[in-house]
């Protein structure tokens, strides 16, 4: 195994900008992702690493050794492409054995590799067929298969489980985690998907326009992005954010979120509030700052989505359960002032 640096490394294709002076270091053995929206850069930072791409400046270093110039089948790293790429002519055993039937390993050691990844991806009753006769998830796991057959430094993967079904991709997603663990390899992993981020990553790093704009632990993350960017793309249903108000109360119209008057510096532009962190109650006299209305209730079975309309803009909340929430009915809105987050006129994070 090996660790991945880049050293301020950008790469531009015509006007567009597609990787932006980007520098990070990925630890040997470490699950890492990269997280973004659609045209972020994350495909082209994996591009960048295999070395189908050469950067315009900066330096890609694989076990700290500079490789900007050396060719792809020379680094050493397995690369499962969102396109699957599977030979058709060949059957899924010969797909999953060819890179090292190229490699010239013997017989015995692959057919011991390829017996031992086909029984962790649950493909061993695939192997004779055809891709033509695969499903989309069964191809997809073959593709992921004929990496992991590999001995490389590092696994790279593009989006690799989009083509499952919601139930398959919930359990491949733990089985590659489980592999990785076991290999011990360093794994680098691209999706647009959040859930897949949070769930299997040791390290993210998330992207916008080509530029990294977080790097660390999901969790610490998920508590404390570092921009309104960051916080409003992890998380469904996304971050509330309201206006800051001099008063202290976060400006929603007819509905209003009280917070200790501390908290509300004036450097506060923007104040953010989770879903699970937005407490609702009947709006009953007594209460402090003015009721929202109920626009929407989604039961999702072990929890509720409740769509909340405070005149100004509508705020969402994610309760447990099956809450008897009416829709047009009045309530109060509260949260715990620790939870709240508070952001500057540019997006940035701030730490009242």
């Amino acid at each position: 195994m090996a660790g991945i640096s880049f050293r301020n490394v950008s790469k531009r294709y015509g006007n567009t900008v597609a990787v932006q002076n980007a520098s990070f270091d990925i630890q040997p053995g470490e699950f890492f992702c990269f997280f973004g929206p659609p045209l972020s850069g994350k495909s082209t930072i994996l591009k960048l690493m295999l070395g189908l791409e050469t950067p315009d400046e900066g330096e890609v270093l694989i076990d700290g050794r500079p490789v900007n110039h050396i060719s792809p089948g020379h680094r050493n790293v397995a690369m499962v492409f969102q396109n699957l790429a599977l030979f058709p002519h060949m059957t899924a055993a010969e797909n999953v054995r060819f890179p090292l039937v190229e490699r010239k390993v013997p017989e015995a050691t692959i057919r011991a590799r390829v017996d031992a990844v086909a029984a962790k991806l649950h493909i061993a009753h695939l192997l004779h067929k055809l891709p033509a006769h695969l499903s989309g998830g069964e191809r997809q796991r073959v593709a992921i298969a004929r990496a992991l057959v590999r001995d490389p430094v590092a696994y790279l993967m593009d989006d690799p489980i989009s083509a499952l079904d919601a139930r398959l991709r919930e359990e491949t997603r733990v089985e590659l985690k489980r592999i990785q663990r076991e290999l011990g390899q360093t794994l680098i992993y691209v999706t647009h998907d959040q859930e897949e981020a949070m769930s299997v990553a040791d390290r993210m790093a998330i992207l916008e326009h080509g530029e990294i704009r977080q790097i660390g632990a999901p969790v610490d993350i998920y508590d404390r992005p570092a921009s309104r960017y960051v916080a409003q793309l992890l998380g469904a249903p996304m971050m509330n954010i309201m206006a800051a108000a001099p008063s202290g109360r976060p400006e929603t119209g007819e509905g209003t979120i009280l917070l200790p008057a501390e908290q509300m510096s004036g450097n506060v532009a923007g104040v953010g509030i989770r879903p699970e962190d937005l407490k609702v109650e009947p709006w009953a006299e007594g209460h402090a700052g003015r009721p929202a209305t109920v626009y929407e209730v989604e039961p999702l079975g072990g929890y509720t989505v409740v769509t909340l309309d405070t005149g100004s803009q509508k705020l969402r909340a994610l309760l447990r359960g099956q809450p008897d929430i009416r829709i047009d009915s009045r309530v109060a809105l509260s949260c715990n002032p620790e939870r709240v987050h508070f952001f500057g006129a540019a997006g940035e994070a701030l730490r009242p």
